[in-house]
């Protein structure tokens, strides 16, 4: 595990620990490549979110965030998902939030049952986009949820958010060709989900993954455009 870069030591274990518990479509094409993790023990802007991390010291001593990166989405090149964990004072989970396609949703449900105790949240990935939730069938009230995997495909391009601003959406036609590059991935997803298992090395710092990813995307593009 590579976390000694800016997590505590005090809190390398529980990073580890209540990491959350992805469930992927059982031929979803694209995997978490890696978990950039922040720890907030105060109230402050999210380093790879727009939004504020509110740490209220009543109920919780840190908010945990893994920002998961993948190098595809089904219509995009790039992909970057969040889950927070709020950590109570005897490390007990006491709230989840997970990313939605540029908003969240709360990651816990009502009777609490997709948590386990001293593990992370049990969170289902919409096929292909990775969206979150914690309960799989909230995937089938979207409406494209299954051609954005087939006909809609690609038509994102190569997706750069201002958070990497000209750090490697580089080329003529690039967009078109990851359109054409994403195509060969498309599928029908079975909507019939298995866990992922985390790599190894999956865990790092923030700002290791902030550092990675241009570094991949850069390899990506040049290796499609070629």
């Amino acid at each position: 595990m590579h976390l000694t870069e800016s997590i505590p030591s005090a809190w390398q274990e529980t990073v580890l620990r209540l990491a959350p518990q992805l469930y992927l479509d059982r031929i979803e094409p694209f995997l978490p490549i890696r978990a950039g993790v922040s720890v907030y023990e105060e109230t402050r802007r999210s380093d790879s979110f727009d939004r504020t991390i509110q740490v209220d010291s009543t109920k919780v001593k840190a908010v945990i965030e893994y920002a998961i990166y993948y190098d595809y989405d089904i219509q995009h090149l790039y992909d970057l998902e969040h889950v927070w964990v709020y950590v109570g004072h005897e490390d007990e989970i006491v709230s989840v939030e997970a990313s939605f396609h540029g908003r969240y949703f709360l990651g816990v449900l009502p009777d609490r049952s997709n948590l386990i105790e001293g593990r992370g949240p049990r969170l289902y990935s919409q096929p292909g986009k990775h969206a979150m939730s914690p309960q799989a069938d909230l995937f089938l009230l979207i409406p494209n949820v299954t051609s954005c995997c087939t006909t809609e495909a690609g038509d994102g391009g190569l997706l750069e958010p201002d958070l990497f601003a000209g750090e490697f959406k580089h080329g003529d036609n690039i967009d078109q060709i990851a359109e054409e590059h994403l195509r060969t991935f498309s599928f029908e997803p079975t909507f019939d989900y298995v866990p992922f298992e985390w790599p190894a090395d999956a865990f790092v710092s923030w700002e290791a993954l902030r550092k990675e990813i241009p570094v991949r995307m850069r390899k990506l593009v040049a290796e499609i455009q070629a």
